[in-house]
């Protein structure tokens, strides 16, 4: 049935209405599981540091760092319930053909993201802070080492982040060449032009040490490799 613009917009308040509703209701459920988050993201520090001390710098970080791992939870709860509500709004007025890619895409970009994060959390941030530990015991001075909380938790947030991102490579490449703006020729010839990109991108984003960048960049690259099999030849 086709529906009217008023219609349209309408369903577009209500479905807006349902995920702002979830998303109160997640924030509050991250809100009580916060010192079980924190706790959860400071184990990969306590893993390679027995007597590991973060210092809270201000008397609000307590509150602020609850505020940001309480979004967090809500985000992580949100997303797959804001996509599910975009999948249904904009599903009735596609073709049988743009169904099927996208119901892929949909489905998958969270999972990436999960798993990209997982691939930073138990590989990346084990060497990556034992690297910064190492670096930290090497100096000539007589130094003790306190990172700030607040400071720790976004950065290992950021990175989180970052891979959950890089690993959606592969469904960018997909949808560009489903839309016909990225063709699988172009995309082979440029790989090692690519490949220089995704190793410069690495050492940009991650922390200055070459395992890190090198635990970045190698799924990356294989992401792209992915993301060519599974691109339309041209015709």
């Amino acid at each position: 049935m086709k529906m009217t613009l008023l219609q349209h917009f309408s369903e577009l308040r209500r479905r807006i209405l349902w995920t702002a509703i979830v998303f109160m209701f997640a924030f509050g459920l991250g809100w009580v599981v916060a010192p079980y988050t924190e706790l959860l993201l400071v184990k990969p520090l306590l893993n390679i540091w027995a007597n590991a001390t973060l210092l809270y710098t201000k008397l609000t970080d307590g509150l602020m760092i609850r505020f940001s791992l309480s979004t967090l939870v809500a985000l992580i709860i949100t997303i797959p319930v804001l996509l599910w509500h975009v999948w249904a709004y904009i599903a009735p007025g596609l073709h049988k053909n743009e169904k099927q890619f996208l119901v892929p895409i949909f489905l998958c970009s969270p999972l990436l993201f999960v798993l990209g994060a997982a691939f930073a959390f138990y590989f990346l941030f084990p060497f990556a802070f034992k690297f910064f530990l190492e670096i930290s015991e090497a100096a000539n001075l007589p130094t003790v080492l306190l990172p700030a909380a607040k400071g720790y938790l976004s950065f290992a947030i950021d990175l989180l982040k970052l891979f959950g991102l890089a690993f959606q490579l592969p469904l960018i490449m997909i949808a560009l060449n489903r839309i016909g703006l990225l063709s699988k020729m172009a995309a082979v010839k440029s790989r090692k032009y690519v490949i220089i990109c995704i190793f410069v991108v690495a050492a940009v984003l991650t922390p200055p040490d070459i395992v890190s960048q090198i635990l970045l960049a190698v799924p990356m690259w294989l992401l792209f490799e992915i993301g060519l099999l599974f691109m339309k030849r041209d015709s």
